[in-house]
């Protein structure tokens, strides 16, 4: 499995429905952290910008170095985590030519967002040239969103042009529903899943189903995010195109890599670090914290209405997942929903399942770990029966 986010690469090696090797490679403390899980041996190293580069080729090296395979055409099929937008990509599909020209096609309309998929394609097709690659949809979670909640209000020749939100990390909310029956014995009616990493979503599940998402048209739209504006006035980027005098792929650059919290505090895109240099005074850190929680609590509020209220709430991601801190602020002041955090139980958890409201609380409140890779796995093995 290949699944290239923002800001890391994570890739399993399945036999079967059996994991065999994962690494998760991220940039960390100004350096390349590659971690990897080899059967039950789990190792950190860091790792050039080259190998970066070329990670695909480092973890097939990685498996070949365990002995796992003993050459790399033993491996018989790829899947690759697809982020774009376009009805052809709201189900998952074999990549052969037409795959290919949809996706070059997407590259010259949203060149941030598909770029590095098709990198990666183009990487392992020269690795493994007997495979079969499939392309697994980010958005397929979302593809019956009612169709109040994925139009926008523009001229309909545009929306039936396929302008309109097609919503992702449906990966990770497929994954997160499946652990929720496991968790809770089936999905709450009424349920609101903040995905927060360095791309980030809040979105509305009612019966289980996508009712509404804050990602959009491509992953720009939304909260604030670790280099994304998230939400922001089309005026104001006509306006920004003005001011910098630049052409409108250099804006999307703009709001896609420069903006978010690296824009807001000026030096940094990591929430760590924003809450270190938070805890020494710095203002900046401060309010670019501030704003990512303002623009959650935002969506929570907001869906709870469309949703007639809620019945959990579910944290994921990086930061939902590692930041107590994160989750304890986004919940205060939300106790007139019925939110109210164990605030022991909350500090007690990072990176594990559990739930984590006092006991006063109306509304279940969990973490819940996100596995994108393994549903990777299963929808591939899906896709091809075996």
């Amino acid at each position: 499995m290949a699944n290239s986010g923002s800001a890391s690469r994570k890739y399993a090696f399945y036999e079967g429905d059996h994991p065999l090797l994962f690494c998760h490679i991220e940039h960390e403390n100004g350096g390349i952290i590659a971690t990897c899980r080899v059967q039950k041996k789990e190792y950190v190293l860091p790792i050039s910008d080259e190998d970066y580069a070329r990670s695909g080729r480092f973890f097939i090296s990685l498996a070949l170095k365990e002995k796992l395979i003993s050459e790399k055409n033993e491996i018989s099929a790829v899947g690759f985590r697809v982020v774009a937008p376009g009805e052809y990509f709201l189900e998952t599909k074999k990549i052969d030519s037409e795959y290919i020209q949809k996706l070059k096609d997407a590259r010259e309309n949203v060149p941030l967002h598909t770029s590095e998929i098709f990198f990666e394609i183009e990487e392992f097709s020269k690795l493994l040239s007997e495979a079969i690659y499939i392309g697994i949809s980010d958005s397929a979670f979302h593809k019956n969103l009612p169709h109040l909640a994925k139009s926008y209000a523009i001229s309909s020749d545009m929306n039936e042009a396929g302008i309109r939100r097609y919503g992702y990390h449906g990966i990770s909310l497929s994954y997160i529903s499946e652990k929720m029956k496991d968790i809770f014995g089936s999905v709450p009616e009424r349920v609101i899943v903040c995905h927060l990493g360095s791309g980030a979503s809040v979105t509305a599940l009612k019966n289980g189903k996508c009712f509404d998402t804050s990602m959009g048209f491509t992953p720009l739209e939304g909260l604030v995010m670790a280099t994304r504006s998230g939400d922001i006035d089309a005026g104001a980027v006509i306006e920004i195109a003005k001011k910098k005098n630049i052409s409108l792929e250099k804006v999307e650059e703009y709001l896609n890599t420069q903006s978010g919290l690296l824009g807001l505090s000026g030096f940094s895109s990591d929430v760590r670090e924003l809450l270190k240099k938070e805890a020494v005074g710095d203002t900046r850190a401060a309010f670019a914290l501030e704003m990512f929680i303002y623009r959650v609590k935002k969506y929570i509020g907001a869906y709870s209405a469309i949703l007639g209220g809620i019945d959990a709430i579910i944290f994921t991601a990086a930061i939902g997942e590692r930041s107590p801190v994160m989750r304890e602020r986004i919940c205060n002041g939300l106790d007139y929903l019925g939110i109210i955090l164990d605030e022991e139980k909350n500090k007690s958890v990072i990176s594990k399942e559990s739930s984590i409201e006092g006991a006063l609380s109306r509304v279940t409140v969990a973490v819940i770990p996100t596995d994108e890779t393994s549903e990777m796995a299963n929808e591939l093995r899906n896709f091809l029966k075996v």
